[in-house]
């Protein structure tokens, strides 16, 4: 099968936290670094005639000025939690310049959040100038946008289903600490794998770096990056001096061409 030509750009590669972590004089959170310096964890995904973003995470305004993006035809959701939805309601921008409503894709468990959160949204008597969505349900089966094919990988956020996405080359899991094998398949033959890493110690529901560095060797992907990273992990040039070649903890700002 052919795919697109993609960019990938990390919009944030932090925990819900982020990082810096409010109030906190550790030497991650008042490095120097810029690359020490994450917002919540999104990617935005690039074709030429097509531009989605992962999550909509507390910092998505921030993060949509920052990466400049004039143009998004969809929002791709993982799970329902706070720091991948947070930011829905600033999708408004993009309705008043394009002048239609925004792609939404989540799975049931997500769109019963999202329709909790912002109830103002979906209410039937609408306001002028709330965010405007079409809802697009999505489960395990593929979907396109626009022309991006994507395979939704589910994987489990301690209990919680969380949906990973492999769009062609290119795989991006988050907040996850259980990939079950069939679930797998669907990421072998991946040349770039995106894993959360939250800290080294052990997590209820967050891969550490020693289970993510032996999950892309299980995997044999050639080229891996760690997302949604605490300010426990260590410093981002530290960390990075441990991991092996063809890994690397990713920044926000990255940008990835495969």
């Amino acid at each position: 099968m052919s795919y697109p030509d993609l960019k990938i750009t990390f919009l944030g590669t932090g925990t819900s936290s982020g990082v810096p972590m409010i109030g906190c004089n550790c030497e991650v959170c008042i490095s120097p670094d810029k690359k020490d310096k994450r917002l919540r964890s999104s990617i935005l995904v690039q074709s030429k005639t097509t531009t989605l973003v992962v999550d909509t995470t507390p910092d998505f305004r921030y993060q949509m000025l920052r990466a400049d993006v004039k143009h998004l035809d969809a929002v791709v959701f993982t799970h329902p939690h706070k720091d991948h939805i947070a930011g829905l309601d600033d999708i408004r921008a993009y309705n008043f310049f394009l002048n239609k409503p925004m792609e939404i894709f989540a799975n049931a468990l997500t769109e019963e959040a999202l329709r909790r959160e912002f109830v103002y949204v979906f209410a039937e008597n609408k306001y002028p100038g709330i965010p405007k969505l079409n809802m697009n349900t999505i489960a395990t089966e593929p979907f396109m946008v626009g022309d991006i094919p994507i395979i939704p990988i589910v994987v489990y956020h301690l209990k919680m289903p969380v949906l990973g996405f492999r769009f062609g080359k290119f795989t991006y899991i988050t907040d996850a600490n259980r990939i079950d094998e069939n679930e797998k398949q669907k990421i072998k033959g991946s040349e770039v794998i995106v894993l959360n890493v939250l800290r080294k110690e052990k997590h209820i529901s967050h891969f550490t770096l020693d289970e993510a560095v032996t999950l892309v060797k299980e995997l044999k992907i050639p080229k891996a990056y760690f997302t949604h990273i605490s300010h426990q992990l260590g410093k981002h040039e530290d960390i990075n001096n441990e991991l092996p070649l063809n890994m690397q903890l990713a920044w926000d700002g990255l940008v990835l061409h495969l």
